[in-house]
Formats: C-alpha cells, structure tokens, sequence
C-alpha cells in the first residue's frame, strides 16, 4: 500500500466547497477551522438543476462575496460518472469567472476524513472501538454496482491532546479505485495479517455506503480478528471537502482550471473511444507540425 500525508494548518481562508459525486449535493463554506454553513441534499437526480442555487445561497445567507475566497474545493470523484461532473463543471466556471485558485480533492478521501471526524465525535458503531495508541485504518465505500466499490483506504493516528490538529497525522495507504467487495475484504485482512502485531492498525473502520456490504464488513469482522473492525454509514458533508482542499491551498497548490477533470475510475465506452480519438488527433497534429518544421 503507498501513502501519502495530508491535512496541513489553513488559518483564516475561506474556501466554497462542492461534492455531486454521491447521491447527496455536498457543499459548504468554511473558514480556516470554522464551519459558516454546510448543506445536504438528498436529490442525485436534481444535481443539475440545484448546484448554482446552492452555491448563491450559500455565499448570500453567509454574506460572503466571491473575491473573499481564496479558492474553491471541488470532490472529482470517483463517484457517480454524471453527477461528480457536474460539480467539477461549475467549480471550473466559478473558478474561471471569479479568478479564483480551484483545487480538487478525492471524493473518497473526504468521505473517510469526515468520518473519522464524526465516528470518533459521536455515538456511532465506531466510537465505541478502543483507538489506543496504534492508528486506524478508515476505509470509504461508494456502491458502484455488481458487488462492486468505489473504494482507497487511508490511515488515521490516534489523536495528540497537544496538537490542535485532529487527527494528528492522516495519509493514504491505498489508491482510490473501484474494487470487488469481496476482494477487497480478502486483501485488507491479508494486509493485516502480514504485519507483526506491533504494526497492525488498532481498528478498521469500513465507512460509507454500506447498505448493500454489509454483509462483506461482517465477514472482514470474522476472518480478521487480529484487529477491531467497526462499520458505520456516513453521508458526504461538504466540511470535510473544504478541509482537504483548504489543506491544498495552505500548501500552495491548485489545479488548472482548463484541464482538470474528473476521477471517473471505470470510463464508459463512449468515454473509452473519446480518448483514444482525441489522443490520434494530438499525435496526427505533432506529426503534421513536425513535418511543416522540415520543410
């Protein structure tokens, strides 16, 4: 599993934040560590129709201009293939039209980020599992169908009584992909069981949309009991978006508005087609150039 570290200091920026990956219209203004607002809604097959709406009200109930952004959080999946596109359209526009850094952050990993934020806060399956001093392995799930996930994973420390930041470090241990739940469940307990047991993570928690896996997370319960195994699900919130993408900012990245694009994971056939054509296009173009430059 690779990894990579994230959440970083992002005092006093205001970012928009945007999800349509989801079922749920995830989006949220939030400065620095402060939430001004964060809306869900429950309407996938609306996206298109109420994304701009809810950006506008948004920016006008929290009195809030756009030159005061220092940059919009986009979630580009993976996802939903219709739905993510459409916050990464008017992300791109807003990004354009206002002038403003855009950033885009894994839908997944602000799935799993929100809830460990909120698993370990509340009442849920796994805030009742010991976190200790070893850390946590938060694995997200989206249903992509057919048995099938979206899926990464990603560790969290415990957290440190002395540091403001919660949790006290983050990184990734796998990449986002769309997995057999099945083989996914195998995988995980055989990474676990290939650690010495001062190495293995205190608990798994399986997060997301778990109504049809559930099954599959009891099963990961059974043939791993080296470690806790906890499950619980947990709807997108555009808060979490804005604390990755606040953490890109703090650290002077963005994306460029005119090529980003979303995370589709598993491209349709047109999509498939579209690539290959456009990539001949590109090589007809720098052959046709190259030979111009000889003459």
């Amino acid at each position: 599993m690779s990894e990579h570290t994230t959440p970083g200091s992002r005092e006093g920026q205001l970012v928009l934040a945007l999800d349509t990956s989801t079922a749920s219209l995830a989006a949220a203004l939030v400065r620095g560590d402060e939430v001004l607002r964060d809306i869900q809604s429950l309407a996938e097959r609306n996206h298109s129709v109420h994304t701009v709406s809810v950006v506008k009200d948004l920016l006008s109930e929290c009195g809030v201009a756009p030159e005061e952004l220092a940059g919009i959080a986009i979630g580009r999946g993976p996802g939903s293939y219709t739905g993510m596109r459409i916050a990464v359209s008017v992300g791109k526009t807003l990004a354009w039209v206002w002038q403003k850094p855009l950033v885009g952050v894994s839908s997944l990993e602000a799935l799993a980020y929100g809830a460990w934020q909120t698993g370990a806060d509340k009442d849920t399956a796994a805030a009742n599992v010991p976190v200790g001093t070893r850390p946590v392995w938060v694995v997200p799930i989206m249903d992509a169908r057919r048995g099938q996930v979206y899926t990464g994973a990603f560790e969290a420390s415990a957290p440190d009584v002395s540091s403001s930041e919660f949790p006290a470090a983050w990184k990734r241990l796998a990449k986002d992909g769309i997995r057999l739940m099945h083989d996914w469940v195998d995988r995980l307990a055989a990474d676990v069981k290939d650690m010495d047991a001062a190495s293995r993570p205190s608990a798994i928690w399986i997060v997301g949309e778990l109504q049809l896996h559930e099954a599959e997370a009891e099963r990961l319960r059974s043939i791993c009991p080296e470690v806790e195994v906890a499950a619980f699900s947990y709807i997108l919130e555009g808060r979490s978006v804005a604390a990755l993408g606040l953490s890109r900012l703090a650290a002077g990245e963005s994306d460029d508005v005119h090529t980003f694009i979303p995370n589709y994971t598993q491209l349709t056939e047109a999509e498939v087609k579209l690539q290959e054509r456009t990539a001949s296009q590109q090589q007809s173009a720098v052959e046709g150039a190259g030979k111009r430059d000889g003459h």
